[in-house]
């Protein structure tokens, strides 16, 4: 389990696909994602069991959670901002399609009750983080959907995105925490790629690929030139130990500093 989840590069099929299942007791993430695809027409219902969020990927929906409604639409990952739903268990959602619609879905085994919650594009900011950092290799638009800030406190999960621009980086500098995380990537081109580290491993990630993120990994990441990625991210909060920051590695903090001193060649103006 230590490397990306690769089975998954030709797409998915119609209805829902599990990539990892919250109640499998050898799930070291204890975190469930699954990707959920809906023909133009269908209706898919579900009364939740444990918290979930369903997080729009494409098409147009109308989305209903207890008494919540919202007709939701997305044509592009790495231009719109994102649209979700987040409940609790017990909650009837249904998602109703006017378009093909795809949608990745997270689960933890949380029981805890708090009020459901439809979270819309104007709801996230594009927060352009690493910018001026480090010549700008590090520029990528992050967006946190909901956390401790703005989700109830019986809510355990984290869920944002990440567009990290072609040819820079992400995730940087390399961080870990004690909450166990997954991502999940998507690519503008279909033959894109980028790098994934985990701790002193490094993988190579294509589209629908995913990975576990577990406790003290660092885990940078890095787009190959002229190809963004994108990639969801979904964290679990731990018993008395909710996330909150990262820790950066302390090895390369340096690169953080506003006057940090960036080797270039002699006569390049980069």
């Amino acid at each position: 389990m230590n490397g990306p989840i690769t089975e998954h590069r030709a797409g998915f099929g119609p209805g829902l696909t599990a990539i990892t299942r919250h109640d499998d007791p050898h799930e070291p993430t204890g975190l469930g994602l699954a990707v959920l695809k809906l023909a133009a027409g269908e209706n898919y219902l579900e009364v939740t069991a444990v918290e979930s969020a369903f997080l729009l990927m494409a098409g147009t929906v109308t989305a209903s959670a207890a008494n919540r409604k919202s007709r939701l639409t997305r044509a592009s990952l790495f231009d719109e901002a994102p649209s979700c739903v987040h409940v609790a268990a017990g909650v009837e959602v249904q998602l109703s399609a006017e378009s093909p619609a795809e949608f990745t879905v997270y689960r933890t085994e949380n029981r805890k009750r708090f009020e459901p919650r439809i979270f819309l594009p104007s709801d996230t900011a594009d927060e352009q983080r690493g910018k001026g950092q480090v010549g700008g290799a590090c520029l990528r638009l992050v967006r946190t959907i909901f956390d401790r800030n703005n989700s109830d406190a019986n809510a355990e999960l984290v869920l944002g995105e990440v567009v990290t621009l072609p040819g820079r980086w992400s995730s940087y500098p390399p961080h870990h925490h004690p909450q166990p995380e997954i991502y999940h990537y998507r690519f503008a081109h279909p033959q894109g790629y980028g790098h994934a580290e985990l701790g002193d491993a490094v993988f190579k990630v294509r589209g629908n690929d995913t990975i576990r993120i577990l406790a003290g990994n660092d885990h940078a990441q890095c787009a190959a030139p002229g190809y963004p990625m994108y990639y969801s991210w979904v964290i679990r909060h731990l018993e008395s130990n909710p996330y909150t920051v990262p820790e950066f590695t302390a090895e390369h903090r340096w690169t953080m500093e506003p006057n940090a001193v960036l080797w270039h060649p002699k006569g390049s103006d980069g």
